[in-house]
C-alpha cells in the first residue's frame, strides 16, 4: 500500500491531489451565484453566507514586493462589509512563512499548525462491508427533497444552526448535480442520521461532508457513511481516496486503511462584530 500511496498514476504526488481535490471541491461549488469568487495574483478566495471557516476560504497565492498590509485589510474590510464571520486563510507552497506569519497575527489572524490531517487509502484494500445496524441504509441524493434532508443533518451534525439551511441548500442545489459529486445520506430505520459526499478530481476520491447526527453516534454510521462513497469509487476505477480529518473522525479513517500525509496548516479569523450580532 505504501509504494501505491507514494505517486499516483497521473505523476502527481498523493499530498498534492490530497490538495489539488480539495481547492477544486471548493471551485465547484462555485458554480452557486450565491458563492463569491475571486481569483487574483496576489489573493484567491470563496465567501459564502454561511458561518463556517471551510465555507469562507482565503488563500494566498503569492506575495506583493510592497503593500502586503494594505492588500490584507483591504480583503478583510470587504469580508467585514459582506458580514462574513469567520473564514480560513491558507498559503500556497513557496510563501514565505516567517514573512507572512507575524503580519497576518498582526491583522488578527491566528496560526492553527495542525488542524486537519490529510488521509489516504489505497480503495482496494478496503473491507467489502463493515458490521452495523441491520436498519441502516445508505442512498444517494438524487433529487431536492433528499437534499433538504442531507442538509438538515449537516446542519446539525456541524452544529451550523438550523437557521442556515437555506443558505446550504442554494449553495449545493448547483452542484448537487454536478458529474463529480455523488452525495450519500445515512437512512437508520427510515430517519436521516448521517451525510458523506464524494467529489472525483485531480485523479483522486475527494470525501466530504461526513457527519452524524449526536444521538445516533456510536453506532458505525460515521464507518459505514464513510464507506458506502469510497467502495463506489473503486468501482468506478479510481484507486485512492482522500480526505482531510478531524481530531473527532480521525480513529474512525484509521480503522478503515487511512494513512497520514500530513497536517493541513491554516490561519483563522473571526470577524467580532458579525459574531456579536448572530
Amino acid at each position: 500500500m505504501k509504494k501505491l500511496l507514494s505517486e499516483l498514476s497521473v505523476g502527481k504526488s498523493v499530498k498534492s491531489a490530497i490538495r489539488a481535490n480539495w481547492e477544486a471541491y471548493h471551485y465547484c461549488l462555485a458554480q452557486s451565484p450565491n458563492v463569491e469568487l475571486s481569483i487574483g495574483r496576489y489573493l484567491t478566495w470563496l465567501i459564502t453566507d454561511l458561518p463556517d471557516h471551510f465555507m469562507n476560504l482565503v488563500v494566498c497565492n503569492q506575495l506583493p514586493s510592497e503593500g502586503i498590509d494594505d492588500l490584507i485589510e483591504n480583503a478583510l474590510a470587504h469580508f467585514r462589509s459582506m458580514n462574513i464571520r469567520r473564514l480560513s486563510w491558507l498559503t500556497q507552497a513557496g510563501v514565505p512563512f516567517a514573512e507572512l506569519n507575524g503580519v497576518l497575527h498582526a491583522h488578527g489572524l491566528k496560526f492553527r499548525g495542525s488542524f486537519a490531517t490529510e488521509m489516504a487509502v489505497d480503495l482496494a484494500l478496503l473491507p467489502d462491508c463493515l458490521p452495523t445496524h441491520p436498519d441502516l441504509r445508505i442512498v444517494p441524493v438524487d433529487n431536492e427533497d433528499t437534499l433538504k434532508q442531507w442538509i438538515h443533518v449537516v446542519s446539525i451534525g456541524f452544529g451550523v444552526g438550523e437557521k442556515f439551511e437555506k443558505v446550504w441548500y442554494d449553495i449545493f442545489v448547483d452542484a448537487i448535480f454536478d458529474a463529480r459529486f455523488q452525495t450519500y445520506l445515512a437512512l437508520l430505520d427510515g430517519r436521516p442520521v448521517g451525510t458523506s459526499q464524494l467529489f472525483i478530481s485531480e485523479g483522486v476520491a475527494g470525501l466530504y461532508n461526513v457527519t452524524c447526527i449526536p444521538e445516533a453516534r456510536g453506532r458505525g454510521i460515521g464507518s459505514a457513511v464513510t464507506l458506502a462513497p469510497l467502495l463506489e469509487a473503486h468501482q468506478m476505477g479510481y484507486q485512492i481516496g482522500i480526505l482531510q480529518a478531524s481530531q473527532k473522525g480521525y480513529n474512525v479513517y484509521r480503522r478503515l486503511g487511512f494513512q497520514d500525509f500530513g497536517k493541513l496548516s491554516l490561519y483563522l479569523w473571526e470577524n467580532d462584530r458579525a459574531l456579536m450580532g448572530g
